[in-house]
């Protein structure tokens, strides 16, 4: 069963202000002929790497809930230009969303079990993803979504 890891998406405000920075990063990855995926730098590193790579997805925490994920492609360990030790998450170039899921604000990443992460929202049912995502968030939180 595939492990998950959970983090805050510090700096974007939305969604789309996800999906421009992952299209931007997979712009410059591509014109530097590497595969378009985006990638995302941490301080620790997951003990647990075989069973994140084995269909885990880094789901990200926008305002307060977890609204989006990114397929877990790679997790690689390198000592930056200080000589500190450091984690490169390497991303699938999809950002997919999910159900509205709250979280309260907490530093660094947090592994996510299979059972506890949020549905993708294109496997809610039907219309669930033509709903506006405010009337989606008061849904959620009324437990009636």
């Amino acid at each position: 069963m595939a492990l998950h890891l959970i983090k805050l998406c510090v700096g974007a405000d939305s969604i789309e202000d996800l999906r421009e920075w992952v299209s931007e990063r997979a712009l410059i990855a591509m014109a530097a002929g590497m595969e378009p995926h985006s990638s995302h730098i941490t301080r620790m590193v997951p003990k647990r790497d075989q069973d994140l790579l084995d269909g885990g997805s880094l789901y990200w925490v926008i305002k307060g809930q977890v609204q989006a994920r990114q397929q877990l492609l790679g997790i690689k360990t390198f000592t930056d230009a200080d000589g500190i030790s450091r984690c490169e998450l390497v991303l699938g170039p999809e950002v997919v969303e999910t159900e509205l899921q709250p979280r309260r604000a907490f530093q660094g990443w947090r592994y996510l079990p299979d059972e506890d992460a949020p549905r993708d929202l294109k496997n809610m049912g039907e219309g669930a993803a033509d709903l506006p995502l405010e009337l989606r968030r008061e849904l959620a939180e009324l437990g009636l979504l």
